[in-house]
């Protein structure tokens, strides 16, 4: 089983860690899902039928 939690388990694909769920409603589907170390984040958005993404990119 382990190995199909691998598979389907999403990451950061900046820094390969796993996404962790946060601000999630469950009555309304809204999901968001971002990297531990911020530099990626998903968001579900159930108006939309569809994912964004945003990338956290670094300034100098």
């Amino acid at each position: 089983m382990s190995l199909f939690n691998n598979l389907t388990q999403e990451k950061c694909p900046v820094c390969k860690e796993k996404l962790t769920t946060y601000k999630s409603d469950i009555l309304l589907s809204h999901v968001i899902k971002s990297c531990p170390q911020d530099h990626y984040e998903k968001e579900f958005i159930p108006s939309l039928e569809g994912y964004v993404e945003h990338y956290k990119v670094a300034t100098k």
